[in-house]
């Protein structure tokens, strides 16, 4: 215990220390971020264990435990790299889509709201029923397996096609990332919370249910009723047009928050 206490009287923290601090807490916050809600985020729960525990033997110097962590932590580094990989990958993929750098990409953003709102009033007109997931801080990447990879750019004639009744792919969600088609005919989570409105059936569920476990924004065009509607953070707008679409995308308009009751769902 003394030990302790003498690391902290020699911690005299000036201006600069401060602020390096305040620079590596908001970079863990943001990797924090990119990890949530993967399986990486649960292995580092682990691993922050594990070191709580070290730290516990230092102090009441069990010195086989801290020998034995000790040892794992020296192959922890390359045990992590390989583990992490996939995770590793895609939040540095990610990392060029944060607001810090979205301001270099206005211009493709842009170009991506039109061909997704073009999307969604073409298939408003055709009937055609269509979930549309836009990923945003939190990775939908294992909602994207349950799919099939596209890797494509974001185009309104793909879109199109991939919801056309006789597609091998339309009763999915597909799934976008920046201004890519990650995944389509993907599969997910289902809302628990019992609707109001019968006219709202699996495709706006399924919506609702992937804006309560994420911060995605996720577009449903009805194919009973053929309107437009904006699911995101467990509240659906229901009936929107192009404009309004639009609006939401760019992120000027706040969704409008739905309340939902008792009642059965209907149509898809």
């Amino acid at each position: 215990m003394s030990w302790l206490w003498e690391q902290f009287q020699v911690l005299g923290p000036g201006w600069a220390d401060l602020v390096e601090i305040a620079i590596v807490g908001f970079l863990v916050y943001r990797i924090l971020l990119l990890l949530q809600r993967t399986r990486a985020m649960q292995m580092i729960l682990g691993a922050g264990l594990l070191v709580g525990v070290y730290l516990l033997a230092r102090i009441l110097e069990f010195s086989l435990i801290r020998t034995l962590l000790e040892t794992l932590f020296q192959y922890g580094a390359i045990a992590a790299l390989v583990v992490f990989q996939p995770e590793l990958r895609a939040a540095l993929a990610r990392l060029g889509q944060s607001r810090f750098f979205r301001v270099f990409a206005k211009i493709e953003t842009r170009e991506v709201i039109d061909e997704l709102v073009e999307a969604a009033e073409q298939l408003s007109r055709t009937r055609t029923g269509a979930i549309i997931a836009l990923e945003n801080e939190v990775g939908l990447d294992e909602y994207a397996r349950t799919g099939n990879r596209v890797g494509a750019p974001v185009s309104s004639q793909l879109l199109t096609t991939i919801f056309t009744p006789m597609s091998p792919m339309h009763d999915g969600a597909v799934i976008v990332a920046g201004d890519e088609i990650k995944a389509a005919g993907a599969i997910l989570p289902l809302t628990q919370t019992p609707l109001a409105d019968r006219s709202l059936g699996t495709r706006h569920r399924a919506a609702i249910g992937l804006s309560e476990e994420t911060d995605a924004l996720v577009i449903v065009v009805s194919e009973e009723t053929a309107r437009i509607s904006v699911a995101r953070g467990g509240a659906m707008e229901l009936g929107i047009d192009g404009d309004r679409l639009r609006n939401i995308l760019e992120g000027n308009v706040p969704t409008k928050k739905s309340a939902f009751s008792l009642g059965a769902s209907g149509g898809s």
